[in-house]
């Protein structure tokens, strides 16, 4: 009798000590409905095809990071936080205000990537080697819409600093965005996933994970929410024409663009430089003819170890305290302005083209010039085919797509200028 009590003693400790105990208690239900929203994501990821590089990475880290217990949940926002927690064991309760211990996980150091600015600087050192850039030299126009593209990220910022606070003061609750946070969710309009988390992990690190998700949401929602926007905008008329064949590039120019770019930008905003200058620099290692052994290096071994760890981290930032909350829905929903406001703009000075040029520029590629490669571009091929099917917009719109990369770049460099 007594090895049997024992045995259930030994049981029963396990059971109240496991993750499964936890799920009963107060704050349970917030890590159980992460989990479900972690499935939801990887189900998106795996059998819908969204973004799959990343959002299964970012779903399987946020499942990590609400399993009670695992200790893989990223427990600092700062590098001042990460050296207490490493060096003292030590991390700052942001509710109380006091330093409670705990211990470094794995996850705590996957992350240091993000927060450094390690990983995206090197994704888009992948993109840009991937990346052919001749569309845009061909016809320079195009970085006009890409410009006007990012135009959503200014907006959503103006629309972010007034309604937190409104829809607060209606709801008596604290749901007031500062000027940094507004910034980072505003970054989400460029649609552009790795420049989101630069700009995030420097401005308003809490809302990482957050942003992460909804960045990565609306990138893979591309063909769902820009031709009801490309329609509204545009006649049938316009979306019909036909444009003429670009002009021929030479190699010369190919090798000298990046390099150019990279000063231009770098001296006008230093902290774009990073990550203008890796795009550029995977672009160099592309064209060079030179370096094609690390030039495919970067566009595969190195692009996908480092969507692995960035990925897996930043899904590790939504821990259910941070996550479940009014600002996260907010957040959600100005994301979404952010995107459609970049898609307007970026429509609309396609229009303002289509007159200027009296007729020769299809307005459908102005949509193209958010940061969202290639998918935009092939948004606008296949809005123009459904009006005219022997139009092929494909590589006029690569153009402005490419540019929007480079746009999304400048309007964080902006944002980090201003705010940071």
């Amino acid at each position: 009798m007594e090895i049997l009590n024992g045995v259930w003693e030994v049981i029963k400790n396990i059971i109240l000590n496991s993750g499964y105990a936890f799920f009963f208690t107060a704050e349970g239900w917030k890590n159980l409905v992460m989990i479900l929203f972690s499935f939801v994501f990887l189900y998106l990821g795996i059998k819908k095809g969204f973004e799959p590089l990343l959002m299964i990475p970012i779903a399987f880290g946020m499942l990590l990071a609400n399993l009670p217990g695992a200790n893989l949940a990223v427990q600092y926002h700062d590098l001042h936080g990460f050296i207490e927690l490493v060096a003292h064991n030590r991390v700052l309760n942001e509710e109380t205000g006091k330093w409670i211990s705990a211990t470094p996980g794995l996850m705590d150091f996957l992350y240091f990537g993000v927060k450094a600015g390690i990983y995206p600087p090197l994704i888009f050192l992948g993109i840009g080697a991937m990346t052919d850039f001749t569309s845009l030299i061909a016809r320079p126009s195009s970085f006009i819409l890409g410009a006007a593209a990012q135009l959503g990220i200014f907006a959503a910022y103006v629309i972010a600093i007034g309604l937190g606070d409104s829809i607060g003061s209606l709801l008596h609750l604290d749901l007031a965005f500062t000027p940094q946070e507004a910034g980072s969710i505003a970054i989400i309009g460029g649609a552009d996933g790795p420049t989101a988390i630069f700009v995030t992990s420097k401005l308003a690190p809490a809302m990482l994970g957050t942003i992460a998700v909804a960045a990565y949401s609306y990138m893979a929602l591309v063909p769902v929410i820009q031709p009801p926007i490309m329609r509204a905008l545009t006649t049938k008329k316009e979306r019909a024409v036909v444009m003429e064949n670009l002009r021929p590039v030479s190699k010369r120019v190919k090798i000298i663009f990046p390099i150019m770019v990279t000063v231009i930008v770098s001296l006008l905003l230093p902290d774009a430089a990073s990550l203008v200058g890796m795009l550029m620099l995977g672009n160099l290692l592309k064209e060079s003819g030179q370096t094609e052994r690390i030039a495919k290096a970067a566009q595969n071994e190195l692009m996908n170890i480092v969507t692995i760890l960035l990925g897996i981290s930043v899904g590790a930032t939504t821990s259910a305290q941070s996550f479940l909350n009014l600002k996260t829905v907010l957040i959600v929903v100005l994301g979404l302005v952010a995107f459609a406001f970049g898609t307007i703009g970026g429509t609309l000075f396609g229009k303002l083209m289509y007159v200027v040029t009296k007729g020769k520029v299809n307005p459908l590629i102005g949509s193209a010039g958010v940061s969202a490669v290639p998918m935009a571009a092939r948004v606008s091929q296949k809005v123009g085919q459904e009006e005219n099917p022997s139009n092929f917009l494909l590589m006029h719109a690569m153009g402005p797509n490419v540019s929007g990369v480079i746009g999304s770049a400048v309007a964080a460099g902006i944002l980090l200028t201003l705010l940071g």
